[in-house]
């Protein structure tokens, strides 16, 4: 597993922009913070990513979510996870949220639940691996 360690503990949104969702070949993403290890996919990361949906993608039922480790300055550097996530309609948020729970496997930092866009009805759930996607 690729590890990265910084010093925070908490996620701090840094920025999120994205385009618009009625559009079926829609692409959202919204970069930022992990202040605490989390376990996405098979991957701990902690610091700046950028999480991408692709609404487009999504409809072909192929993997509609990346993940990437940020670079400031340079944009997206390496994927470290690509699921097609699982839709659930939700309140939507001010701004760029995710849900985590605590990673009792490792002992320490969480594991990535879900993920939602700002003014977005859609949450975005990361599937286990029992779901298979």
């Amino acid at each position: 597993m690729r590890r990265q360690f910084s010093f925070a503990a908490l996620l701090i949104v840094l920025t999120a922009s994205a385009l618009a969702a009625s559009d079926a070949g829609a692409k959202r993403w919204a970069i930022v913070y992990l202040r605490e290890p989390t376990l996405i996919g098979s991957t701990i990361v902690q610091g700046p990513v950028i999480f991408t949906h692709d609404a487009g993608r999504m409809a072909k039922g192929e993997p509609c979510t990346t993940v990437q480790l940020f670079e400031p300055g340079a944009g997206p550097v390496e994927e470290i996870a690509a699921f097609h996530c699982v839709s659930r309609t939700a309140s939507a948020p001010r701004r760029f949220t995710i849900r985590t729970r605590p990673n009792h496997e490792l002992g320490y930092g969480c594991v990535l639940v879900e993920y939602q866009f700002a003014g977005d009805t859609e949450a975005h759930g990361v599937p286990t691996p029992a779901e298979g996607h």
